[in-house]
This record gives C-alpha cells, sequence and structure tokens, in this order.
C-alpha cells in the first residue's frame, strides 16, 4: 500500500481543504466495490484508482466488444479483438495507473447466489451496472448490511444519480417500489449514449464516493439529480423526505431477492445492443473448462484461455463459456435460441 509521506502522486488532491492527509489516508484504507465494468463503471474505477482508494473490486460478467470503444475508456482494440473479460481488462489496466493499491477482478454475473460472497467487505457499492433487477439486489444488500451504494444510469444524452445511506436516506424501493416494466424505458440499444454524459454521471458518483469514504456525509448532494447535457439542463430533485416506513426493503426490512434461490433455473438475458444473449445456469461449473474443451471441439473450432472457452459453432453461432457456467450465446438475440443451444452443449 502506497503511503502518503514522500509520495507526489495525490498532492493535489491532499491540498484540496476538505481531503487533507487525513482524508487521502483513509481513501487508501478503504474498499470499493464497482458493479459492471461497462461504461459507467471504467470511469468511475478510473477515477477511483488515481483518487487512490485502496481496494477495488471489480465485477463485471461480459467481454470487451468493438461497439464498446466508444465510451469504455478502459479498454483497446486488442481488448475487443482478443474478447478479454472487461473485468480482467481493467484491473490490468488500472494496476498499470495506480501499482500502489489492490485491484482483484471478479468475472461473475452478480445475482442473489453470489452477492453476499461479493459484496461483502465493502465500505462501498458502485453502480456501473445497466440492469435494474442488479441495481435493486444491490439496494437489498445495502440496506441488509447498512453499506451505502451510488446509483448511476445514463442514455442518450441523459442521465442520473443517487447516493442511498441506509438509516439515513430513502433507498431505491423507496423511491421506485417497482422495477420498471421490460420495455419501458430507453437502452443504448432503443436511444444510444454519448460518452460525455457518461463521463458526467460517473464522476458525480465518484465524488459523492469520495465524500462518504473521507468521513464527509454532510457534503453529500443530497437529491435524485437528473442532467440532459445536449438540453443542457441539471435537475437536483430533494430526497430527504422520500423515506418511507412501509418500504418493504428499509422499512420492514425484507430481503426477497436477496434472500431468493436463484439456483432453480437457468436464466437468460439478452445484452443490450450486442445480438447477445447471456446464459446463467442453475448450477455452477463443478468441472473445469479444459475438460469441457475436449469434449466440445467436437461441434466446432474452440479457443481457450485462463477465463473462457470460445466454441464457434456452424450457422454464427459462438458459445463462449466462462468457468462459473454462465455463456454468452453470441450472433442471436432470440433467448429460446440461446437456451436451446446451451442445454444442447452442456446438458442442461
Amino acid at each position: 500500500m502506497t503511503s502518503i509521506q514522500g509520495d507526489s502522486r495525490y498532492a493535489r488532491q491532499v491540498r484540496y481543504a476538505a481531503i487533507g492527509q487525513s482524508g487521502q489516508a483513509r481513501l487508501l484504507e478503504a474498499h470499493a466495490v464497482i458493479v459492471g465494468v461497462g461504461a459507467l463503471g471504467c470511469v468511475i474505477a478510473n477515477h477511483m484508482a488515481r483518487a487512490g482508494v485502496g481496494k477495488l473490486t471489480l465485477i463485471d460478467r461480459d467481454i470487451v466488444d468493438r461497439s464498446n470503444l466508444q465510451r469504455q475508456l478502459l479498454y483497446d482494440e486488442n481488448d475487443a479483438l482478443n474478447g478479454t473479460p472487461k473485468a480482467i481488462a481493467a484491473a490490468s489496466r488500472l494496476s498499470a495507473i495506480n501499482s500502489g493499491i489492490r485491484v482483484i477482478s471478479r468475472v461473475a454475473d452478480l445475482s442473489s447466489y453470489n452477492a453476499e460472497s461479493l459484496l461483502s467487505e465493502a465500505d462501498i457499492v458502485m453502480d456501473g451496472t445497466d440492469n435494474f433487477g442488479v441495481r435493486y439486489l444491490i439496494n437489498e444488500f445495502s440496506v441488509k448490511h447498512r453499506i451505502p451504494w451510488i446509483y448511476g444510469g445514463a442514455v442518450g444524452a441523459s442521465g442520473m444519480t443517487l447516493t442511498i445511506q441506509p438509516d439515513s436516506t430513502p433507498c431505491l424501493s423507496c423511491l421506485f417500489p417497482v422495477p420498471p416494466p421490460g420495455g419501458a424505458l430507453d437502452t443504448c440499444e432503443t436511444a444510444g449514449v454519448l460518452s460525455p454524459i457518461i463521463d458526467t454521471i460517473a464522476s458525480v458518483q465518484v465524488m459523492e464516493a469520495i465524500k462518504l469514504l473521507t468521513g464527509q456525509p454532510e457534503a453529500l448532494h443530497g437529491s435524485l439529480l437528473q442532467i440532459d447535457l445536449w438540453q443542457h439542463q441539471w435537475h437536483s430533485l430533494s430526497v430527504k423526505d422520500a423515506r418511507r416506513a412501509s418500504c418493504p426493503v428499509c422499512g420492514e426490512r425484507r430481503f426477497e431477492l436477496l434472500d431468493g434461490d436463484e439456483t432453480q433455473e437457468t436464466i437468460t438475458a439478452a445484452l443490450c445492443g450486442r445480438n447477445t444473449v447471456q446464459v446463467s445456469p442453475a448450477r455452477p461449473l463443478s468441472i473445469g473448462l479444459g475438460t469441457i474443451e475436449s469434449r466440445l471441439s467436437k461441434a466446432g473450432r474452440t479457443e481457450l484461455n485462463p477465463y473462457s472457452l470460445r466454441l464457434h459453432l456452424p450457422g454464427g453461432i459462438t458459445f463462449l463459456l466462462f468457468a462459473d457456467g454462465r455463456a454468452l450465446v453470441m450472433g442471436t438475440d432470440e433467448p429460446l435460441l440461446a437456451r436451446r443451444t446451451y442445454a444442447e452443449l452442456m446438458g442442461e
């Protein structure tokens, strides 16, 4: 771990009166978990690594794709060409940026099955996802364990962010009791996304995190902050009186998502703008990728690396299997076809 004394790395940050030596020391001792290292997550992780947050855990289920390079600033063309898992590529880049911090990569899809183990040691959880189901799961974990988290979302040229402190602020379910139904909101596929709004929302998220990690919650903006860079509009909606005693999560402390049993069924989810469907199995793999390759090689050309097994199938479908049993079925956006492909290859 880097010492502040005699290290010029953080000199400009330490000179900011609200941070100082004591604030920087607290940052170096802090552990932030970033869920999703896509567009928002890349900016969040970059700022946190450069600010000297001492331990960063990066959780992401996906690989780098060429379509990511327009806005996901930790990746390059080689990452996309090699299909490197985002958590791995981001961790490598951040370690080169700041060798004095610890960066941990987790190639995983956050779920009720693994949330407790992946998030349990965090001082703060940062939302870099594009998935409301995962956000509600993070919200339940946050309330249950009284760990703050910072929501962020962006699409088109607009976005919003909210800082949630259990026992002090409303939680996500207080403000939005029911997740938006599928198809109700724009996505990066339907509305596109411009890189500057990503930088803006993620930067606000990180600034809020720095306030919390240096022990200065009174400096938080205390609002649901909405920004539209195309229309030059900033709206700050106060949420100080929005906490609900009847909220099932923070009021009644019911954690239905977190305590749910996700091991009973295979789950599919289309990835935004990728012509790719993720298939998450009922149970994690119990055998290694190398053993599986010897069997799947009969079905097509295989490529094995330490993180995944890629199988090229006839008809333009590529099956990318991770060590935890998840697979990306690339070349289709049809969940039924993806699930059938998984079942035919893996026997589940």
